[in-house]
């Protein structure tokens, strides 16, 4: 496709949007910012590309339709989503495009004119998009299901899987072949096209609850390089662009997931973790005693510290207790209390869940430390308030080699001097794992639902 310079500028510019707003999204203080010029960005390249294709368009009444639909569709459910489910959206967001990216090249493989023969870029650029956009389009739809709770969460197995994986799998690569070289057509291509919606369904199948953060960042990837394979089949230089910007950014947060749990991406994926580890330790734990604590003396001893680390997880997202916990660190500190919020790289569900929960209490960015700058302060600390977290504290990541979240960092809270763990229960953690750290000596544990234990600290607080 020919651009003319004036478009190929606003290409230019919109790209150049796709990368500063890519930046600022790397900090919290400017990742509104970072979305809205972003978005400027991708209005801008909509745009430009109506006005390139507008010769192409075969009906304009279905395109406008659409665009009617999937606005205030898109709007209404980002506003209405829950922050516990934003990678359930996450997620669906990511199957639409990698669907939508394979259906485009399927229908511009389509369009190339009987008794010719498509070019090898454009055959190329169909198979890959087809089978990467399939991949992530099934994928996604197994990650949805699982987080949602609609189908078991743990790794669904059975024998020969990995043969009947690598199988199907063999069969991509043959017929994807075989489309390049001897252009079996639009029946083989339909075929690619099922045989990689099972892959996806067959590859996220085995991967457990507690991986699906993981996963879902390389399926975002999936579909960013499924997109700037669309922008070859159709010659808009800006879908290569942005495709490739977030084919890349996501296969770097892949790794810095892994990375950041201790394992390889390739354990991950293939060691059917996330499975609830039933064993002599954990028949153990059950005739083990915890200490428990009332909110009023756990509220004096807070009132009393110098020091307060707090320690957000899945919980405080479940309780919708953001808010309570901003009550209880202004309590503190007009007390004269250091308070800091320590964020782990995979608290929550998703990279980055506690900071824009955190973010809706407006508590200041300053007080948001990760792990590697605030685990040191541990040792100093007072009190070390763990307010719905689990997995990203437990002692096993250290100290017991048998553990599947052996090697894993971890945030240090048994260092501090006391430790007061918030759950509902003593359920394990989405790792399914017992916490070796709720039975530590300097372990206090606050019973009940987040939202309203924090409201009875908060006045214990000022009671005190």
């Amino acid at each position: 496709m020919h651009l003319s310079s004036g478009f190929t500028l606003l290409y230019l510019l919109a790209a150049v949007l796709f990368i500063i707003g890519l930046h600022q999204l790397s900090s919290p203080k400017h990742a509104r910012s970072g979305n809205l010029v972003a978005a400027l960005g991708a209005l801008i390249a909509v745009v430009a590309t109506i006005v390139v294709l507008h010769h192409s368009v075969l009906n304009w009444v279905l395109m406008a339709l659409a665009i009617l639909v999937g606005i205030p569709v898109g709007a209404v459910a980002a506003r209405a989503v829950k922050m516990t489910a934003m990678p359930q959206m996450v997620a669906t967001f990511n199957g639409v495009g990698g669907g939508a990216a394979a259906l485009v090249a399927i229908i511009e493989f389509l369009m190339v004119p009987k008794g010719t023969t498509a070019s090898l870029l454009l055959s190329i650029s169909v198979v890959f998009a087809v089978v990467i956009g399939a991949v992530s389009f099934s994928g996604s739809g197994v990650a949805f299901a699982k987080l949602q709770e609609l189908m078991r969460g743990t790794p669904l197995t059975y024998p020969g899987q990995q043969p009947v994986n690598g199988a199907v799998a063999a069969a991509i690569v043959i017929l994807g072949v075989l489309i390049v070289v001897s252009g079996v057509g639009v029946i083989g291509l339909w075929v690619l096209l099922l045989l990689a919606l099972v892959l996806g369904v067959a590859f996220v199948l085995p991967i457990g609850g507690a991986d699906m953060p993981v996963v879902i960042s390389m399926l975002n990837a999936f579909t960013g390089l499924a997109v700037a394979g669309d922008g070859f089949v159709l010659g808009l230089p800006i879908l290569v662009v942005g495709g490739t910007l977030v084919g890349a950014s996501g296969t770097f947060l892949t790794k810095m997931m892994s990375d950041n749990m201790g394992r390889s991406l390739g354990n991950l994926l293939f060691g059917a973790f996330g499975k609830v580890q039933v064993g002599a330790e954990t028949a153990a734990s059950g005739q083990r005693s915890v200490h428990s604590g009332s909110a009023e003396d756990i509220g004096t001893l807070l009132a009393y510290s110098q020091r307060v680390i707090i320690v957000p997880g899945y919980g405080l997202a479940v309780a919708q207790a953001q808010h309570v916990v901003r009550d209880l660190a202004d309590a503190l500190e007009k007390r004269g209390v250091s308070v800091d919020y320590a964020i782990h790289p995979v608290a929550g569900r998703m990279p980055g869940h506690m900071n824009v929960l955190l973010a809706e209490a407006n508590i200041p960015y300053e007080q948001l430390k990760d792990m590697d700058e605030i685990n040191d302060d541990f040792k100093s600390a007072d009190v070390a308030l763990v307010v719905g977290a689990n997995d990203v504290v437990n002692p096993a990541a250290r100290n017991s080699p048998g553990s599947p979240i052996f090697g894993m960092p971890i945030l240090n809270a048994d260092q501090a001097k006391n430790i007061i763990f918030m759950k509902r229960s003593m359920r394990p953690g989405f790792a399914g794992i017992d916490n070796e750290l709720l039975y530590d000596p300097k372990t206090i544990m606050l019973f009940g639902d987040a939202k309203d234990s924090l409201t009875q600290l908060v006045a214990a607080v000022k009671a005190a």
